[in-house]
Parts: structure tokens; C-alpha cells; sequence
């Protein structure tokens, strides 16, 4: 078996503790960074420096607001010291994303893809990858790794192996992690497209820096789910932690975004796919409300299952949708536990619509890499 790839960049756990501070909180001084983590003055102002040298955290400018003696500078999470990317495969095409250290989009892409041989996506991904490194100078950074979504689940408690949708057969109960870097000679990880999801979720500053856990279902061409415990995401013991589609028989009504589309279709709407789910929200008002009704009610029962074992701090909806589709399913599955959660006097979570979309799988998957780099992945 090849041996797993690592990215170049190894970080101490007195380091990492620094940069998942900042990360969460936000540009810290150096006085409150070392109070906080339980670190001495002299070995902080060394990992910072340390940090500093490899490109991950800067010096923000000092507040205006003058003090009695020498100013504090704060740190702060830096950007050019490294860089990852995401890839995942729709029906009919390939979107990818590279994002910097503080988990900023550099750029997206998106192109027809309709062969599913998984050593073509890769080669098109290298041949996309140099390009760009060409353009925009990528190369001149650290690459942390290259981060792929897949819409399946993992087989044998191996999640490289991955039992997946029609239209990528050939991806099915294969090594994919050691075919994509036998073709891109790079760290490649490989992930459920919902459990990437989540990950994208959870880095949202808004997220991280008030919750510490939170629950995720993503609503696409399935219904999917991720979890968030303690900073870390929770795949389980055979890696489907968050395979909520199983509580949603395919053969029935459920809460997705092919659902959805069928719906509109049996109502006589012409939609070929989710992408037309938006121009088609004027026109089928009521259709919207009603699958947003019907949806709502079903996804509330299953967040107030997860809540009751997992007790996370707050649930995204999220999928590909339109925003404003989300924003009501949030709002009336938050009504909905509003009504199951009445008598329980310890706190519950906040429900939140996913401001990301679309767009949650593929930012999620180039923050799996960055996600591995600061050590909260096993």
C-alpha cells in the first residue's frame, strides 16, 4: 500500500494551540495570547516568532487609542503561508476552490466534466492546478493538500473506499486516495460531501468563535449530515457519522433538493436541475411553501433526535438551495423545535441557514488539509 502523504508544513502542538486561538478569537496580544494558553511570556513571544518566520501569523496594526506605556501589538492569523484546495464532481461538471492559511477563496473555478474515470478528474485538476500556479504564483506558498468531496459513504470503515451516486460510478469501492496521488503526486484527502459541508459551516467566524460543536444538514441531491464535536469533525467508527439520508427512504417525500425538483416538476414547472430551483421561486410561490412546510417538519424531527444525543451548540441548514429557501426552512424548523424543545429549561441550540449554499462542499474540502494541518483530525 503507498505510503499517505503529509503536507510540508508540521506544526508543534504549542504552535497549533497558538494558531487555533487566533483562528477562533480573532487578532489576540501577545500578553492575553500567553495568559490564555497557560504559556509563559518568553516561549510565546518565540512561537510567535516562530510562526511568523513560516508565514501564519503577522502583526496587526496597533489600535489608535493611546496608553499609558509601550502599546500592545496584536497577532493575527496571516494568509501567505500556505494554501489548499478543494475539488468535488456534479452531474455534468467539476467546481474547484483554493483558499489561503485564514481559509480566504484565491479563486473558483468550475468546468464541464462529464467523464467519470477518476484519474481523468485528477489529470484535469493537475492540468487546471498548474495553470494556475503559472498565472497567480500559487507555487510560491506552502500547498497544505488537496482536499476532494465525494457524495458517498465510506465502505469497510475504510473512508478512502466509498460506496457512491450513479453519475461517478467509476469512483465506487476503490483506494481513492491512492489513486488521485498516484495521477497529482500531492496530499490528497478524501471526504463526504456533507461532512465537508459541515467543516465549511463551522469555519465561518460567526460559527467558530460561539460554538464549539454544532449539527449540519446539507440538502442537495440527497439529504446529508456532518458533525461538528468539540472542534473536530466526527466521522464515527466506520466513518458515516452523519448519514441522516437513512432516516429519509428514497421511495418517500424527504427534505432534499431533488425532492424539491421533482416536486415543482409534478406541478409543471420545466427545471432540469437545482440550478433552476431560484428563477423558478416567483412563478411556483405556493409549490416552494408547501415542499417548505412538508420539509420543515421532517427535518425538525430529526434535529431534535441529534440534539437530544449529541447536545450540539447550534444546527445549520444548509444545501443547494436558494438562500432564501434555507432561510425559511431555518426559520420554521426552528418554530418547529420552538414547539419539541418546550419544558426543557437547559439551553438549545441556535438554528442557523447557511449563508455558503452551494458553495459548503467545495470550501469545505479545501479546508480539510488546513483542517488536518492544526492537528484537530486524527
Amino acid at each position: 500500500m503507498p505510503v499517505m502523504m503529509r503536507p510540508q508544513l508540521q506544526l508543534s502542538d504549542a504552535q497549533r494551540r497558538v494558531v487555533q486561538h487566533l483562528r477562533i478569537h480573532g487578532p489576540t496580544a501577545r500578553v492575553h495570547l500567553a495568559q490564555t494558553l497557560d504559556i509563559n511570556a518568553a516561549t510565546l513571544t518565540r512561537l510567535t516568532q516562530q510562526l511568523s518566520a513560516l508565514g501564519l501569523v503577522e502583526e496587526t496594526p496597533a489600535s489608535p487609542v493611546t496608553v499609558r506605556g509601550r502599546p500592545t501589538v496584536p497577532v493575527s492569523i496571516a494568509g501567505h503561508g500556505g494554501w489548499s484546495v478543494g475539488a468535488t464532481v456534479h452531474p455534468g461538471w467539476l467546481e474547484l476552490a483554493v483558499i489561503d492559511f485564514r481559509g480566504q477563496v484565491l479563486f473558483e473555478d468550475s468546468r464541464p466534466f462529464a467523464q467519470g474515470d477518476p484519474k481523468v478528474f485528477a489529470r484535469t485538476l493537475d492540468e487546471r492546478l498548474r495553470a494556475l500556479a503559472a498565472e497567480r504564483g500559487f507555487m510560491r506558498g506552502r500547498f497544505l493538500g488537496l482536499g476532494v468531496a465525494v457524495a458517498g459513504y465510506a465502505i469497510g470503515g475504510d473512508r478512502n473506499r466509498r460506496s457512491v451516486v450513479d453519475w461517478i460510478a467509476p469512483w465506487d469501492d476503490i483506494p481513492l486516495q491512492q489513486v488521485l496521488e498516484s495521477v497529482l503526486d500531492m496530499p490528497v484527502w478524501i471526504e463526504n460531501d456533507a461532512a465537508a459541508a459541515a467543516l465549511a459551516e463551522y469555519y465561518r467566524p460567526e460559527i467558530m468563535s460561539r460554538h464549539r460543536s454544532i449539527l449540519v444538514f446539507f440538502l442537495g441531491h440527497g439529504v446529508g449530515g456532518g458533525l461538528i464535536a468539540e472542534r473536530d469533525l466526527f466521522v464515527g467508527e466506520f466513518h458515516n457519522a452523519g448519514e441522516v439520508g437513512r432516516l429519509f427512504p428514497g421511495d418517500q417525500p424527504r427534505p432534499s433538493g431533488i425532492d424539491l425538483l421533482q416536486t415543482l416538476r409534478h406541478a409543471g414547472a420545466e427545471a432540469s436541475s437545482l440550478a433552476d430551483l431560484e428563477g423558478l421561486m416567483d412563478s411556483h410561490r405556493a409549490v416552494f411553501d408547501a415542499w417548505i412546510e412538508r420539509a420543515s417538519a421532517q427535518l425538525a424531527t430529526a434535529v431534535h433526535s441529534g440534539v437530544a444525543w449529541l447536545d450540539p451548540g447550534a444546527v445549520v441548514i444548509s444545501g443547494a438551495l436558494p438562500r432564501a429557501v434555507l432561510a425559511a426552512l431555518a426559520e420554521q424548523v426552528e418554530a418547529h423545535c420552538g414547539r419539541l424543545f418546550a419544558g426543557y429549561r437547559a439551553p438549545t441550540p441556535r438554528i442557523y441557514a447557511s449563508s455558503l449554499a452551494s458553495k459548503a462542499v467545495v470550501l469545505g474540502a479545501a479546508l480539510t488539509p488546513l483542517h488536518d494541518v492544526l492537528g484537530a483530525r486524527g
